[in-house]
């Protein structure tokens, strides 16, 4: 029989999604899950962005531009620059969703066997990303009892070899939730000038700032002009998942040059998914102070019921819906099957995501969860109160 690629065996398995058969045989005996394991935002798609698609009159589906439509990327550039981010619609390609944005700038900055530092926990799929460029992730990790903040910039400069090519952040975090401040998005700036490197910042989270807090972006440095790539999607803003709308930004020419010839490679992104996001920027900010405003409202909710339970600790999140909490268990994969597997209160149980699939250092975050708050909150509050019996039920 013929092997599989080193490539491919070595591509790691999605830490959310290979619970999914247990999630499947659960359902099937009749047990309702409440699935705090993905972020899949149960927020409505503005309207304006559907009746773009539903009253469209198009009559060829034909390819757009490789770096997409030009007139969806010259209004993403008025978005962004109403976000103090000074962009133009040639500084942008539109791929197809955040993660094919990814790929195309570690395949535009880095060479097989180039390392990227990354503060963990981290988005999961950043670890098949790099497989997938043949790209090495130093991981530098933050800390729950500081709810994650930006490690000392000192424990990057240690890290920074021959081989580094660039740091990524996700600002706001996935998983973490944890909104990087304006004076630690300037050291890590300081950092990449010093030594040449990029800073590739994963901001698709932007609109999900808590507290009075405002996002500050890495696009927003003029002095990074040449050692900045913004990532975004409409995924999470617009609740517009399915679409698989992203992009890459940057005032790097040659970034840009480059990451086009990967573009052009696949094509076009697809075409009524960017009909759909083009009009989803006509989304009135009213739609996003009702999100922030529920969203923050789930947040204190899920927080405040972590802390009644014994031995658990949690992050305060202050962006994105995520939160990493650490339980009074072993092993965070066993216990997520055992939800699914043998536990039930009233036929009922919960989904979370084992969070040491969120780091790259071996046997790390082995007793911490990823709970994300896109549940109703009479929903959230009979899943914190399942999950607080489980842990009585799991550690008798």
């Amino acid at each position: 029989m013929p092997k599989i690629s080193v490539k491919g065996s070595s591509m790691p398995e999605s830490p959310i999604r290979k619970l999914v058969p247990f999630a499947e045989a659960a359902i099937k005996k009749g047990r309702k899950i409440y699935q705090l394991n993905i972020g899949q935002p149960d927020i409505k798609t503005p309207d304006v962005a559907l009746d773009a698609v539903r009253n469209h009159t198009i009559e060829v589906l034909s390819y757009s531009h490789s770096a997409g439509f030009e007139g969806y990327r010259n209004k993403l550039a008025g978005y962004y620059q109403k976000k103090n981010i000074p962009v133009t619609g040639e500084e942008i390609i539109i791929t197809t969703g955040g993660s094919e944005a990814l790929l195309f700038a570690m395949g535009s900055i880095a060479d097989a066997g180039d390392e990227i530092i990354i503060p963990e926990p981290f988005y999961a799929n950043y670890n098949g990303f790099a497989v997938a460029s043949g790209v090495k992730i130093v991981p530098v990790e933050s800390k729950i009892e500081t709810d994650f903040a930006l490690p000392p910039i000192s424990e990057f400069e240690k890290l920074i070899s021959p081989k580094t090519k660039a740091i990524l952040i996700c600002n706001p975090g996935n998983p973490t939730g944890y909104l990087y401040t304006e004076e630690e998005i300037k050291q890590l700036a300081d950092l990449a000038l010093k030594h040449d490197i990029f800073i590739v910042a994963d901001e698709v989270y932007r609109e999900f700032a808590y507290d009075g807090i405002q996002h500050f972006s890495i696009m927003s440095l003029p002095q990074l002009k040449d050692h900045a790539i913004m990532i975004d999607s409409v995924s999470k803003r617009y609740s517009m998942c399915g679409a698989r709308i992203g992009c890459l930004v940057s005032k790097n020419k040659e970034v840009i040059a480059t990451a086009m010839k990967f573009a052009q490679a696949r094509l076009s992104p697809p075409t009524f998914e960017q009909i759909a996001s083009e009009a989803a920027l006509e989304t009135p900010q009213s739609y996003f102070d009702d999100v922030i405003e529920e969203y923050t409202s789930r947040r204190n909710l899920l927080i405040e019921g972590l802390k009644q339970i014994e031995g658990v600790k949690v992050a305060v999140p202050k962006g994105a819906f995520y939160c990493i909490a650490e339980l009074p268990i072993d092993n965070a994969d066993k216990f997520a099957k055992w939800l699914l597997e043998d536990f039930q209160m009233d036929n009922e149980t919960v989904m979370v995501a084992p969070a040491a699939g969120f780091y790259s250092t071996p046997n790390t975050g082995m007793n911490q969860v990823r709970i994300a708050y896109v549940l109703k909150k009479e929903n959230l509050e009979k899943a914190i109160n399942i999950l607080k019996v489980a842990l009585k039920e799991y550690n008798k």
